[in-house]
């Protein structure tokens, strides 16, 4: 899923050309072949956007929304009004978050279509999908611990630990893999492959360079940044740096006259001005951190001040505590801080 996604940082205006989206069970043309879908989510985020492709003798479905009943009903919806006859001929997710890979496998198998995806992707939800009903390991705790968690935030974990597979339907136990510069041929048009890290190992987004079209997945969204985190399973991990790596990956691979398909809000224009937009708000992010830093040591709990305006709760605790290891992470990484670990496991990052 998405994670702690907080308000963007003022930049020069995005454009939203296509307005509100459409209703739940219904796609709208927004480029020849090119049709938009939205399922609700049961999140702050309310929707995500889908994607219908006219594909020659069939479709091609670019994400597919949670394992829930209420998106199987607005997918027959969508089946009974736009197929007419023609089967889906593959599915392609853009990345392994149960909101994007959540129905793949119910649709891959009402139609006997391929899933294509990533390899990074297709393992780690694999992965993820495999630890439904496990109790949570003792790294997990121990990280947690280590951020400055208390008693009561562990019991929370503890809990909640292996439900990612309860949003996701059974995964095909094959894949047609892609990677960055593959060409995708759908509907006699190519699609180049793109991939990012950071919010994910391996996204992938899709450009149309005659439609002018970018389907950006969660690796750009308009009103929203998305998380960037660190997890127990990669503790010293460096997303951020992944995170803008890419960013200046697409920023200088992608026109910027492109009509960007997000996954969460409304379609846009203004790739570039998104991406250097991001790119400076994590910078500012950093500079916070390494500030605050200077006052004394710090766990990761202690710094939630510096990264969000809001206040943080038990509901997002987690991946704020995520956020905010991967940009001490990226501190490290740059030379300007280190985490020093106590007797009791606890982690304090200190300026150098």
């Amino acid at each position: 899923m998405d994670g702690m996604e907080e308000p963007a940082q003022a930049a020069a205006p995005l454009r939203y050309p296509l307005g509100e989206p459409p209703t739940p069970g219904v796609a709208r043309e927004i480029a020849p072949g090119v049709h938009w879908v939205c399922m609700p989510l049961p999140i702050s985020l309310k929707w995500i956007n889908l994607w219908l492709l006219a594909d020659g003798d069939g479709w091609t479905i670019i994400d597919t929304g949670l394992a829930l009943e209420e998106s199987r009903v607005h997918w027959r919806a969508v089946f009974d009004a736009m197929l007419a006859g023609k089967p889906v001929r593959r599915v392609i997710c853009t990345h392994m978050h149960p909101d994007h890979v959540g129905l793949a496998g119910w649709i891959c198998r009402k139609f006997g279509a391929p899933l294509w995806m990533s390899r990074l992707e297709y393992v780690t939800c694999r992965m993820l999908v495999a630890d439904t009903g496990r109790e949570a390991p003792e790294d997990g705790v121990r990280f947690f611990r280590g951020a400055g968690w208390d008693e009561q935030a562990i019991a929370h974990y503890k809990a909640r630990f292996g439900g990612f597979g309860m949003a996701v339907s059974r995964l095909p136990d094959s894949y047609h893999r892609i990677g960055d510069g593959d060409a995708i041929d759908i509907g006699g048009r190519r699609w180049c492959v793109i991939t990012g890290a950071g919010h994910c190992p391996e996204h992938v987004c899709l450009w149309q360079e005659e439609l002018k079209l970018f389907i950006s997945g969660d690796q750009v969204l308009p009103r929203i940044s998305s998380n960037v985190s660190v997890f127990p399973t990669e503790p010293d991990a460096d997303p951020l740096t992944d995170w803008i790596r890419s960013c200046e990956k697409l920023h200088a691979g992608v026109p910027s006259d492109v009509l960007v398909l997000p996954s969460h809000n409304e379609p846009f224009h203004g790739l570039h001005e998104r991406l250097r937009s991001l790119i400076e708000g994590h910078e500012r992010s950093l500079e916070r951190l390494r500030k605050r830093l200077q006052e004394s040591p710090k766990r990761a709990v202690d710094l939630f001040g510096a990264m969000f305006a809001r206040k943080i709760g038990p509901d997002v605790l987690g991946m704020a505590t995520g956020e905010t290891i991967a940009h001490m992470n990226c501190l490290i990484g740059r030379g300007l801080a280190r985490a020093v670990r106590d007797e009791e496991g606890v982690v304090r990052y200190e300026s150098v």
